[in-house]
């Protein structure tokens, strides 16, 4: 790898080494919660040489070093370095890919930085593949400020290739992602054949031959995927065989895709829940849909105002093959699909060869039945589409037929919208059209009152009066929707209505059809359960035969805006990005002057190195925490404070110790959940806090316990004078003395590891063993800790009161009385206010076992009855439950952490509905679903994907939590499924719609 600074000097440095300064990386792991990551691709399990620092020229008197390239060839030490250089990258700095086909076993991660870039030779030139990856994502940029990605291939990635989230300002330009599927996998020996897909003849149907590619199930989800993110631009982008969608950009705001094409993926573009989206001149072709916008349920935001111009979508006919979410309903043959988004305009486009239909108008209620969408904040219906000047040609001229036994018996909702149109097309029996329209709108409901937030105040409304809603609001009971009508209640049209006019229809198919929803199949119901074999098109013709508005109709006038009212919707503004700035929170890289100026200025004994916390020292002993600097379970220095949590996160059977060193003359604020205002917050630490966390393996049988890496969380203070938490991680070794001995380890790695100790609070014996326990690479934590609606950087997770609210115990007997051992087994919260550690404590109420119940607590997870409701009784059960989904998953599963986009939330005060996963529907497909169709299905643990994602160990997939585990929990996996089999029925809420899943069922209910 080549390093090159501002000064225009390269140095290239040997093979196989760390081309990066250990003490030069931006971020890493908790000291003071509790969450671990998977490694990079350092598997030694031997001491090894520490890294060598880059050379960096740095101006005199200059801390900082700035504008560095970091440069990767192909080769056996491409992962590496190619860590190392992503947990360096600061303001204006560059990693950069040699040309050619570099295998990377993990994934690219870039956290908690701004003004970066990532580029190759070009999308055909550098190909990084990473089929071989232990990482879901191929590269994943997370709560980024401008980020460039740019010139390069990623080929095979387990699940996304390029994901962003919460990114402002990110840029796809010339990228391409690609999925081998069923065909000949790409390798360095053909990828500059296999790179360019054709689109001649897609596979209709699954069997059928495909001359230029093979679509697959088994391929990654997302291509291109901008998510929770703001003034994204994908410009020239190529998406090849993603089993989700091809270019997405969902819940963000203000978002630009153009010059792009997709190409066999199940969809090709895709706008989700964006407010102020536009497709321009784009290319979606032989894809099972071409283009998409619409709002999904129970997610971070709602969307509105997408414009559409200058595209093509063409032979968009490949079968569906995702596994399950909302594009497993999309037909194939769709040129353009709308579903539950306000405002669009589609404009100059052409749509070219759809067998279902150039352009798909439809509806929740279509889906749901009438009223019945869960998600009270999400408006069902499309409303403000605007249609005009565009070119249709050849549609809806090969509907793809029905599973019929999918239908009737599973309630699988992709096969029956087809169905629907050309049941009801009684012009053309068994077509469909250029535009097909569902003709479904709400009705006013004048008893529906206008939704309140949290605290019972009006929700905050947009300038026509719709509720701006966000995950954070309660779910109403109804759908409001006055706003869409006058004071003598008719609908305002043109605004909440459609308009088309000016369009230009070729070739087969007819123009228009309204099908007119769900009427009338009641009957056809009726007769399908009496008598099967009427399952015909003209058998199922007959039943609606004479049946008013049972059929569809053909007059498209309810349509023309400038006949009916005198007026078109107007032209929706074109998205504009604004100038990227620098928002200088982040500092760049220290220079290494400045690193060995405070890492090895004297202490005195006893006195911990403050200073040097500003920096990451080569060595843990730097900092001098502890009294035995070859030790961390020893007494801790300054007033350091050992410390346990009730629930603590897997991590492989591991034994935790942890201590919280505050500066002197500082005290935390106690901050709990229990006002609203810091609901799943920590305790508050002043500036300069550090969080310590040694991670050992204990065998109770030898008298024995490996030390295996400390990890140190560190509250930092910018050049700007703001605070931000940095993370680092040391891995502990022994030397050719059999010393013990540190070294710091941005890289990460594995460790070979077994267990054999009783457990402190079942007293059950465990015992094991894993060849691939996880030391996190310095970005991997990050994803966890970070925009957990906290302080910036890698926020702690653990020490909340909650999760505090207890008497300190060592998590093991190695210690006896020793070292932290020895500390007093009284009630941490109170101990920390005796110290004069903790301020604005209310006053405890202390029990006979050191707990304070006038205060929230988390029960111990796998305690029966710790809860205070009757052992193992359903509360009780539920309780422990959540606090072992609270503690695992949480951090990351809330409405403002890395897994926000999925709508599948955690927190701890949250009511258990469908956004705790009660018959949820995954937000996309992929193997991540397993195959299954909702989260956590009552009474069924076998048919709830939670349940398998909890279970699994090897497939990226599926892991979760899926950077914190080699081996499966065995106890919390049998919590999880005792809790789902017999605590969870159809009583919970939301707990009757896992049977939903069709229109056919959704008739009658």
């Amino acid at each position: 790898m080549t390093t090159t600074n501002t000064t225009g000097r390269t140095l290239r440095l040997r093979s196989g080494l760390l081309a990066t300064a250990a003490s030069l990386v931006l971020a890493g792991c908790l000291g003071g919660g509790d969450s671990s990551s998977p490694a990079a691709s350092d598997k030694a399990t031997q001491p090894q040489t520490p890294p060598r620092p880059p050379s960096v020229v740095t101006p005199p008197n200059n801390p900082f070093s700035e504008g560095r390239t970091f440069f990767v060839e192909a080769g056996p030490d491409a992962t590496r370095d190619m860590v190392s250089a992503m947990i360096q990258l600061r303001p204006g700095d560059t990693l950069e890919f040699d040309c050619g086909f570099i295998e990377l076993d993990h994934g690219l991660l870039i956290q908690a930085t701004e003004d970066v870039t990532v580029k190759g030779c070009g999308r055909d030139a550098t190909v990084l593949s990473f089929r071989n990856s232990d990482n879901v994502t191929g590269l994943e940029a997370l709560n980024v400020r401008g980020i460039t990605v740019r010139d390069l291939t990623i080929a095979d990635s387990p699940g996304d290739a390029f994901k962003l989230k919460g990114v402002k300002w990110g840029t796809l330009l010339n990228v391409r992602a690609y999925w081998s599927g069923g065909g000949e996998l790409i390798t360095a020996g053909n990828y500059p054949e296999r790179l360019q897909v054709a689109c001649t003849e897609p596979p209709m149907n699954e069997g059928d031959p495909t001359p230029d590619y093979v679509p697959s199930s088994a391929s990654g989800r997302y291509g291109i995927y901008p998510v929770e993110s703001e003034n994204i631009l994908v410009d020239n982008a190529e998406s090849v065989g993603a089993s989700d969608a091809g270019i997405y950009v969902g819940q963000t705001n203000t978002a630009i895709i153009r010059n792009s094409r997709a190409v066999y993926n199940v969809m090709g573009f895709e706008i989700e829940n964006v407010q102020g989206g536009e497709y321009d001149n784009n290319l979606a072709e032989c894809n099972t849909g071409g283009f998409l916008i619409y709002d999904l349920e129970n997610i971070t935001q709602y969307g509105d105002t997408s414009v559409m111009l200058n595209n093509l979508a063409r032979n968009n006919n490949t079968y569906n093959f995702a596994h399950s979410g909302l594009v497993s309903a999309v037909p194939r043959g769709t040129g353009f699909l709308t579903l539950g988004y306000d405002n669009i305009e589609i404009v100059n486009n052409r749509f070219e060869d759809h067998s279902t239909a150039a352009i798909i108008y439809a509806s929740y209620e279509l889906i749901d039945g009438k009223g019945k969408t869960t998600d009270k904040k999400l408006d069902p219906y499309t409303e403000g589409l605007h249609i005009h000047d565009n070119v249709m040609v050849n549609s809806g001229y090969d509907l793809p037929p029905p599973n019929y036994e999918k239908v009737l018996l599973e309630g699988q909702v992709e096969s029956v919208l087809p169905t629907l149109i050309g049941l009801k097309n009684i012009t053309n029996p068994g077509k469909g059209a250029h535009i097909v329209w569902d003709g479904l709108l709400d009705e006013l409901d004048a008893d529906c009152p206008y939704p309140e937030d949290a605290n019972g105040d009006p929700v905050p409304q947009d300038s026509n009066g719709k509720p701006i809603h966000t995950n954070e609001h309660p779910n109403p009971a109804c759908h409001y929707n006055k706003y869409k009508f006058d004071a003598a209640g008719n609908r305002i049209q043109p605004q909440w209505g459609s308009c088309f006019h000016t369009n230009e229809y070729r070739g087969e198919g007819q123009p228009y059809l309204n099908f007119h929803g769900t009427q009338g199949l009641e009957l056809v119901l009726a007769a399908a359960e009496q008598d099967p074999s009427i399952l015909s098109l003209e058998g199922l013709q007959s039943v609606l035969a004479g049946l008013d508005g049972a059929v569809g109709d053909t007059d498209a006038s309810v349509h023309d805006c400038q006949g009916q009212y005198g007026k078109l919707l107007p032209p929706l503004p074109r998205v504009t990005i604004p100038p990227f700035e620098r928002s200088g929170t982040v500092d760049p890289a220290p220079s290494q002057a400045e690193i060995d100026r405070l890492c090895n200025a004297p202490t005195r004994s006893g006195e911990v190195n403050w200073d040097a916390l500003a920096v990451n020292c080569p060595r843990l002993e730097q900092y001098n925490l502890f009294a035995d600097p070859n030790d961390p379970r020893s007494t801790p220095h300054g007033n350091g404070v050992p410390y346990v949590l009730n629930s603590k996160l897997f991590s492989d059977y591991a034994t935790k110790y942890r201590v919280a060193f505050l500066p002197p003359g500082t005290r935390a604020v106690y901050r709990d959940g229990q006002d609203g205002n810091n609901l799943n917050g920590t305790i508050h630490f002043p500036n300069g806090t550090v969080l310590a966390k040694t991670f050992a393996f204990t065998d109770e049988s030898q008298g024995s316990e490996e030390l295996v890496e400390t990890r140190l969380l560190i509250k930092r203070t910018s050049s700007t004078g703001g605070g931000f938490w940095d993370g680092i991680t040391y891995i502990w070794d022994t030397d050719g003395n059999g010393q013990a001995v540190t070294r710091l380890a941005p890289e990460g790695g594995t460790r070979a590891v077994s267990w054999h100790y009783e457990d402190q609070v079942t007293g059950e014996l465990l015992t094991g063993s894993t060849d691939a326990y996880a030391i996190p690479n310095a970005n991997q934590c990050i994803t966890c800790h970070s925009n957990d609606d906290q302080e910036a950087g890698s926020a702690p997770i653990g020490p909340k009161p909650r999760n505090m609210n207890r008497a300190y115990q060592p998590e093991s007997t190695f210690m006896g009385t020793g070292g932290q051992g020895g500390s007093p087994q009284v009630n941490q919260l109170q101990y920390w206010v005796d110290q004069g550690l903790l301020t604005n404590v209310p006053n405890l109420e202390l029990n006979g076992e050191g707990v304070a119940t006038n205060i929230e607590r988390l029960p111990h997870w796998n305690k029966p009855g710790d809860s205070g409701a009757p052992a193992n009784s359903p509360d009780d059960v539920e309780a422990r439950l959540r606090a072992y989904l609270e503690v695992n998953c949480q951090h990351c599963h809330n409405d403002r952490g890395a897994a926000s986009n999925t709508g599948y939330y955690l927190d701890h005060y949250r009511a258990v509905d469908a956004g705790y996963g009660i018959c949820k529907k995954p937000t996309a497909t992929g193997g991540g679903s397993c195959g299954r169709q909702h989260i956590v299905v009552p009474g069924d643990a076998d048919s709830s994907i939670v349940e398998c994602r909890v279970a699994s160990e090897n497939d990226p997939q599926r892991r979760m939590p899926p950077i914190a585990r080699s081996v499966t929990h065995t106890e919390g996996l049998e919590l999880l499924r005792y809790w789902i089999n017999e605590v969870v029925d159809s009583d919970y809420s939301n707990g009757d719609a896992c049977g939903n899943g069709s229109i056919f069922q959704s008739l009658g209910d």
